[in-house]
Formats: C-alpha cells, sequence, structure tokens
C-alpha cells in the first residue's frame, strides 16, 4: 500500500450516495437530539435510527418525519456510538487487508 488511506475520506464518499444505497452509519441531528442512521440491510423495510448516547432506536422514516418526537425502542445492547466504533474498527481491518486503494 503506497499511500495512507484516510476513513474519514471513506465515510465522506460513502455519504455521497442516497441514504438507501449507503454502506456505512452516519451520524444527523435534528431537534436537538443526534443520532446515527444504520445502513438499510437487503432483508429490511427501512433503516433504522439509533440514538448517539443511548441503546434505543426507531425507524428512519419517523425521524425524518417526526425528530425527536419519534418513538424510540429500547434495544439490548446497541447505540449510534457502538454502530460508528464499529464501522471505524471494520475499515481499520479492511485496510490493514489491503481491500481499499486511494479514496479520490
Amino acid at each position: 500500500m503506497s499511500h495512507s488511506i484516510d476513513i474519514d475520506a471513506i465515510f465522506t464518499e460513502d455519504r455521497c450516495n442516497p441514504p438507501t444505497e449507503r454502506c456505512l452509519p452516519w451520524r444527523e441531528s435534528k431537534s436537538g437530539i443526534s443520532v446515527v442512521v444504520e445502513p438499510k440491510p437487503h432483508w429490511a423495510d427501512d433503516l433504522r435510527v439509533f440514538r448517539l448516547d443511548r441503546p434505543e432506536y426507531c425507524f428512519y422514516a419517523d425521524w425524518l418525519a417526526d425528530g425527536c418526537r419519534a418513538r424510540f425502542y429500547g434495544h439490548i445492547d446497541t447505540c449510534g456510538a457502538d454502530l460508528l466504533l464499529k464501522a471505524r474498527t471494520m475499515l481499520v481491518r479492511e485496510i490493514a487487508d489491503g481491500l481499499w486503494d486511494e479514496v479520490a
């Protein structure tokens, strides 16, 4: 690997895609609440939004429509910060394995 690859650049490039085509989680804020949006797996009806600091989630459509008034449900162990950390860890591992080229 001849060039250093910036993980933040990978996140930025992924964010250029429409929400339903993104592969990495991203952060959004609305009505004073920050959340992390989980990319949509092929089998899901909608994306999920996780509170940044609490293990709670709601559906992306509800978040877009209602912001902080959206109904959040408890999740056993995942919050938005965990999703971002897992994605960054995955990218570090993939870069180390040579699976990424320089991001344009």
